[in-house]
């Protein structure tokens, strides 16, 4: 597992995190790559995505019904991957987290959720290409925007 330490707030539906990179440690590191523009990336991305993703957040990332209200449970649906979620609003070293350590571990607290981790069945570059897929979905505008927001994380 990489080194890398992330400062996660919950707000409401979404998270913010800021990485830090500590001394003797590389900004690599703590601001992952997406290979949204590596077409081998891209289409490894979408097989991982098919086999271990689109039971719950969709065959094309729409997500599931209502992803924003709580079931009887107290567990928010899987969230869509496109645009018109909240995937794009996050950094990439924050994605990655999320996908390996599970939604419950990054937010803790009594934050419930059915997005388990994924560090004991994919490597970090898998769930970088799975990621990268995600990203090459969508649109140029969003891509950019989201680039931003990664140069913002760390200067």
């Amino acid at each position: 597992m990489r080194k890398t330490i992330m400062v996660s707030v919950a707000f409401g539906a979404g998270l913010a995190g800021a990485a830090l990179v500590l001394p003797g440690w590389t900004q690599d590191e703590a601001r992952p790559k997406l290979p949204f523009a590596d077409a081998t990336r891209v289409a490894e991305g979408a097989a991982l995505y098919d086999t271990h993703c689109a039971s719950c957040h969709g065959a094309d990332l729409e997500g599931e019904p209502n992803w924003q209200d709580r079931d009887a449970a107290g567990f928010l649906p899987a969230p869509p991957h496109d645009e018109t979620g909240h995937t794009w609003h996050h950094d990439n070293a924050l994605l990655m987290r999320i996908v390996r350590e599970g939604t419950e571990a990054i937010v803790g607290g009594t934050y419930r959720s059915n997005m388990i981790g994924f560090g004991d069945v994919l490597t970090d570059d898998e769930i970088a290409s799975v990621l990268g897929y995600i990203k090459s979905t969508w649109p140029a505008e969003i891509q950019e925007i989201h680039n931003e927001i990664n140069a913002r994380v760390l200067p």
